[in-house]
């Protein structure tokens, strides 16, 4: 089990009113597994992303990840649980404009405290799996959109991360692009990779295993993709 999620609440409280994102959310990823998130605005998709990703902090219930009482830790062990076991990629990419894609990819093992030689090393085979071997010298600016979310990718990937959690990846794509990219995270996942990503479009989500669907921070639905069609409709 990679995530386990027992009676999940989170709470974004305002001083004027109380928000209930997530309420009592109960969950479980095996490893290996291929997951979509879906739901409307507003569904309570986003916050859980941020909590799995341990970038917002759980209000009540508990949260293991990769064996790891999640809820109990502190800043310091949250931000080393992010580098260590956890890979993101974002709908924005997130890269440094002034840096090459190689940089890019060798960051999360600067913070790590790997070697020069090793990160680029490891960068350099992270980029050759996502197909940019040939652009490791460029930067942001001289690549398309699909080439700057495959950088992105190979980030994810660097530091050999229990799971990767990807948020509308391919938000700023075009079709084609966007298909590529799913390529990729198959590709991924078909060699034991665990990804996690959240989407609102029923096309990309049709590409992964298993698709959970929320509202009003609950989870209304979750199937195994192959047993049911993803409509417009549901998200």
């Amino acid at each position: 089990m990679i995530i386990k999620l027992e009676n999940l609440v989170k709470i974004y409280d305002t001083g004027a009113i109380q928000l209930k994102a997530l309420k009592e959310v109960n969950l479980e990823i095996e490893e290996k597994e291929y997951v979509a998130i879906m739901g409307a605005s507003g569904s309570g998709k986003s916050t859980l992303m941020n909590v799995l990703g341990c970038l917002d902090k759980l209000t009540d219930g508990k949260y293991y990840l990769d064996g790891v009482d999640i809820s109990s830790l502190d800043d310091n062990s949250l931000a080393a649980i992010r580098n260590k076991k956890i890979g993101f990629v974002f709908q924005a990419f997130n890269l440094l404009p002034k840096l090459t894609s190689l940089a890019n990819v060798e960051l999360p093992m600067m913070y790590a405290g790997v070697s020069k030689s090793e990160r680029e090393r490891k960068a350099k085979i992270a980029l050759d799996r996502v197909g940019l071997s040939e652009r490791i010298h460029h930067k942001p600016n001289e690549l398309s959109g699909g080439q700057k979310q495959r950088v992105a990718i190979a980030r994810a990937l660097v530091n050999d991360p229990a799971i990767i959690l990807a948020d509308e990846p391919t938000g700023n794509l075009d079709s084609k692009s966007s298909e590529e990219i799913m390529g990729i995270f198959q590709e991924l996942n078909n060699e034991g990779v665990t990804i996690v990503m959240v989407t609102h479009e029923p096309d990309i989500a049709k590409h992964t295993k298993r698709a959970i669907m929320f509202k009003d921070g609950n989870i209304i639905s979750d199937n195994l993709v192959a047993d049911r069609a993803i409509v417009g409709g549901d998200v």
